[in-house]
C-alpha cells in the first residue's frame, strides 16, 4: 500500500487464509487486516470495505471499479474488479 487513499494493498509474499497482516505505508499509519482467503504473491487484497461500483485505488491511482461488495481482507482480482486502465471504451470519473 503506497497512499492513504488506496483501498487495496499488494501481497509481498503468499498469505494464507486467516493470517493477520500489518499494512504499513508511513510511520504514522498502519492497518491490521485479517486475510479472508489465500492471497498469492503480487495479488491485491482490500484494506477496507469496498462497495459495489466504488473505484479501486492502487498506488494512488484508479485501476478499476468493484463489480460487487468486497470486504476487508478479501482478494481483489478479475472476479470482483472491472479494470478500466488501458481501455479506450471506459474512462475513470
Amino acid at each position: 500500500m503506497m497512499r492513504p487513499i488506496d483501498n487495496v494493498a499488494v501481497a509481498l509474499q503468499d498469505i494464507p487464509t486467516q493470517t493477520e497482516v500489518i499494512v504499513n505505508f508511513s510511520n504514522d499509519l498502519s492497518l491490521k487486516i485479517t486475510i479472508k482467503e489465500e492471497i498469492l504473491f503480487g495479488h491485491k487484497f482490500a484494506v477496507r470495505p469496498i462497495k459495489k461500483g466504488d473505484e479501486i485505488l492502487k498506488y494512488g491511482e484508479v485501476i478499476g471499479k468493484a463489480t460487487m461488495a468486497i470486504v476487508e481482507g478479501e482478494h481483489v482480482h478479475v472476479h470482483n474488479l472491472e479494470g478500466i486502465r488501458g481501455r479506450g471504451d471506459k474512462v475513470a470519473k
